[in-house]
């Protein structure tokens, strides 16, 4: 697991930064990623990526803002040609399937795969044996949501040598305890397959916000995660113009993440406005109160690492 930052600017494209958008990727676990809101030109920083759109499964808009969902039709219709009839959802806040609705009728792009819009409100909106994806309103202009990919705790490995140890036989047995299943032996004994697995590791989680100010949700959803990402779209002497455009700045985003007790953060969304002077300038902000931030770039990698229990 690992994030892929294909747009980390805020608001307008630049030379430097394409606009918000950020791949989840999933290889080992799925071999799919999920694609995390898609800017204008998303289709574009793809090509000059890993990713591949064939292998693309999910995909989840924060909010309805251009630089958030401009690139989704190119990409849409551009995917057709690579996934063939695999199908696609997008999650998204209301209006989201009028929009995707609208410009693929209009420009009568043909899809041959089948692609649902489903519409979010806040909680769980997706669950599986892998994953479960929750979110909730953050604070902005207009509804914007933060999204906690969680996954779920991987079964501990089967502890062969205390089954040895027993005079219990590598076979059939050792299948069924290890998938958690307990087995009663021909001499009436019972094997509880919760003593012979290690402990379980714990699952990973990943936090990713829309653009937001300050705002219990956005700690709720970060409680605990193993990576948030968050928007810095302006420095901290900048606060008060971040309040009017109900934005966040460095600061706020560090305190959010040593709030929500957070193992890493990594800003983005960062306005055109800053250099790469000012740009260091707001890392160092950030790191001021919380030390384990990364201010992202385009195509920067983020490993998730999975943590022992």
């Amino acid at each position: 697991m690992d994030l892929y930052f294909l747009g980390t600017g805020a608001g307008l494209p630049s030379k430097r930064r394409n606009v918000t958008s950020i791949a989840l990727r999933l290889h080992d676990e799925r071999g799919t990623f999920w694609l995390i809101d898609c800017g204008e030109a998303t289709q574009h920083k793809i090509l000059s990526s890993p990713l591949s759109l064939s292998k693309l499964e999910h995909i989840f808009i924060t909010h309805l803002h251009g630089d958030h969902i401009f690139g989704l039709p190119g990409l849409l219709g551009s995917r057709g040609f690579q996934a063939g009839e695999k199908p696609l959802v997008i999650y998204g806040p209301r209006g989201l399937e009028q929009f995707v609705e609208t410009t693929i009728r209009l420009s009568e792009t043909h899809l041959p795969y089948r692609l649902w819009v489903s519409v979010i409100d806040g909680g769980v909106i997706f669950d599986d044996e892998q994953m479960t994806v929750t979110c909730r309103q953050l604070n902005h202009g207009i509804p914007s949501y933060g999204y906690r990919f969680e996954e779920k705790p991987k079964r501990g490995k089967l502890r062969q040598t205390l089954l040895q140890e027993q005079g219990i036989p590598a076979g059939p047995i050792y299948g069924k305890l290890k998938e958690g299943h307990d087995v009663a032996l021909d001499d009436g004994r019972v094997l509880r397959s919760a003593d012979y697995l290690a402990p379980p590791t714990p699952g990973r989680v990943v936090t990713i916000l829309g653009d937001t100010r300050p705002c219990d949700s956005a700690e709720e959803l970060a409680e605990g995660a193993d990576v948030l990402v968050h928007e810095a779209t302006y420095a901290a002497s900048e606060w008060e113009r971040a309040q009017n455009h109900h934005h966040s700045t460095a600061t706020d985003a560090a305190r959010t993440a040593a709030n929500a007790g957070v193992k890493q953060l990594v800003l983005t969304h960062v306005s055109a406005r800053y250099d790469e002077e000012g740009e260091a300038k707001l890392l160092a902000d950030a790191q001021a109160i919380f030390p384990a931030t990364t201010l992202a770039h385009d195509h920067l990698i983020i490993n998730v690492p999975r943590l022992p229990g």
